[in-house]
């Protein structure tokens, strides 16, 4: 053997070994955890909660642990006898019939007591397999350098599948057993009767908005839009402000938190800083006009209220970033990271026109917008939580003699009404009352003007323009300009609604 032969004759070994490698599993702790279930049916609750068949490494174990959690759900027994007609006579555990095995797994089972233990064994190895696929498939889609995922594509899906994998043990996606979806659609009912105002959603601290959307709904886009000096930024802020102070978290079997009621809150700001931001939620807590704090032209009275107040919302959960002209890939990155850190509840971006497309600069911005509404749908599932958009709507709402905003306004902006659950405007008829003003206070039409502003000072127009899930119409809430907060009317005679 030359010397070239012998150097690669280790190497060639190391890598058969390598080759054969088997997948982290350990079947003695499926074994021992399936028998205990079957013979105390109580130690599936104890696993249930975070195993599922997929983490099983053995097909057959798979089928087992599914068949047995379907029985005992349905409040049967779940044994040897009970199960065996739910699987293949005909199958073989080397000598041994199907029938014979599960005699087996019960005979030699061990104690309920360690059944979560074998249920976290079993659950860390299905991670590690899981890592390894998602480990070999960047290694090799970086090897192949597809034309069609460059690097930072690759970066992003990466992220992707290791946050999914993270938050819920497993990546892959696919299809759901319509059972499961069914089973989804309970759990979501039975919080919404548990939770304050029996809201299927979360609740935006307004009641009469509430009331019209069942609160914000989770994985749904809403589209919060209006012409400049409507209040856009300011429902948005109070909502946020609102879902925030409203926390109340809870903790889960897996020592997680889960928000029982409100919720915690990432709220991108890319047009004001977060000082700005600040000082109006400050403002609108304390009643103390945002003009006069930022000029300091308060009394020593209000800045005891402004301190107390920070105090209290120091302990608020709401997060704020502000960076200007961040891209969807960046800001779906630090919502993944937000929500494995802080946990994460829903999410507000002002405004969509300030975002950036993932893609190259590209010379047609009605593409890029549509990438940016379709990466915000996306990002609104992979979290299972609302996003709340605002958007700037077309300077065509001006020439019209009538300014309540249309869908039809949108629609230069690509496919914002498309991807959106929800569409809201705002709209305060009395900015442009305002503007109306004859200059002379003897002009007859004085009078008419100071009627008109009479009935509309104050007051602000929630349209709901859109709704997958409920009814559209309109919603009256006061607004209050010097604090810059929108509140209930106190005569709620004032909603319309429309079917």
């Amino acid at each position: 053997m030359n010397d070239a032969a012998r150097k690669l004759a280790p190497l060639a070994k190391d890598q058969a070994d390598q080759h054969y490698r088997e997948a982290p599993n350990n079947l003695e702790a499926e074994q021992a955890l399936l028998g205990a279930i079957l013979v105390n049916n109580d130690a599936f609750y104890r696993v249930s909660d975070f195993l599922k068949p997929v983490h099983l490494f053995e097909p057959l174990h798979r089928r087992i642990f599914e068949v047995a959690g379907d029985i005992i759900r349905m409040g049967k027994t779940a044994n040897p006898v009970t199960i065996k007609t739910f699987l293949k006579a005909d199958e073989k555990v080397g000598d041994l019939t199907v029938a014979q095995y599960l005699a087996r797994l019960a005979a030699e089972a061990v104690s309920i007591i360690n059944a979560e233990d074998y249920g976290r064994a079993i659950y860390d190895l299905a991670l590690r397999r899981s890592l390894i696929t998602i480990g070999e498939d960047m290694v090799n889609i970086a090897y192949d350098a597809p034309l069609d995922m460059p690097p930072q594509s690759q970066i992003e899906d990466a992220e992707r599948r290791l946050f999914e994998l993270a938050e819920t043990g497993r990546y892959d996606g696919g299809f759901q057993s319509f059972n499961d979806a069914v089973a989804l659609a309970i759990d979501m009912a039975g919080a919404a009767f548990e939770r304050d105002g029996s809201l299927s959603g979360i609740s935006t601290g307004i009641h009469s908005l509430d009331a019209r959307m069942g609160g914000l709904q989770r994985s749904d886009l809403i589209v919060l839009a209006g012409r400049p000096g409507m209040g856009k930024t300011s429902l948005a802020t109070n909502i946020a402000y609102n879902i925030a102070a409203a926390y109340e978290g809870e903790v889960q079997p897996d020592g997680s938190m889960k928000a029982k009621n409100g919720g915690v809150v990432g709220f991108y700001s890319l047009e004001m800083s977060s000082e700005q931001l600040a000082t109006r939620i400050i403002s609108e807590q304390t009643e103390v006009s945002s003009s006069k704090i930022r000029r300091g032209d308060i009394s020593e009275a209000d800045f005891e209220k402004l301190v107390a107040c920070s105090q209290m919302m120091q302990k608020v959960p709401l997060y704020i970033d502000q960076t200007g002209g961040i891209s969807i890939a960046q800001l779906s990155a630090r919502a993944r990271r937000l929500k494995r850190q802080r946990g994460l509840d829903c999410l507000v971006v002002d405004y969509i026109q300030l975002m950036t497309g993932s893609g190259k600069s590209s010379d047609n911005r009605v593409q890029e917008i549509t990438q940016i509404t379709t990466g915000l749908k996306a990002l609104g599932k992979e979290l299972n939580v609302p996003i709340i958009a605002l958007s700037q709507l077309s300077r065509q709402v001006e020439s019209r003699e009538d300014k309540r905003p249309q869908l039809s306004d949108l629609r230069e902006s690509g496919s914002i009404e498309q991807d959106a659950d929800v569409v809201l405007f705002v709209f305060r008829e009395e900015y442009y009352v305002k503007n109306l003003e004859p200059r002379d206070e003897l002009d007859p039409k004085y009078e008419e003007w100071k009627m008109k502003m009479e009935q509309v000072k104050g007051t602000a127009d929630v349209i709901i323009a859109k709704q997958r899930h409920g009814p559209t119409g309109t919603v009256k809430l006061a607004f209050q300009s010097e604090y810059t907060r929108f509140t209930d009317l106190a005569d709620p005679s004032f909603t319309q609604y429309e079917h």
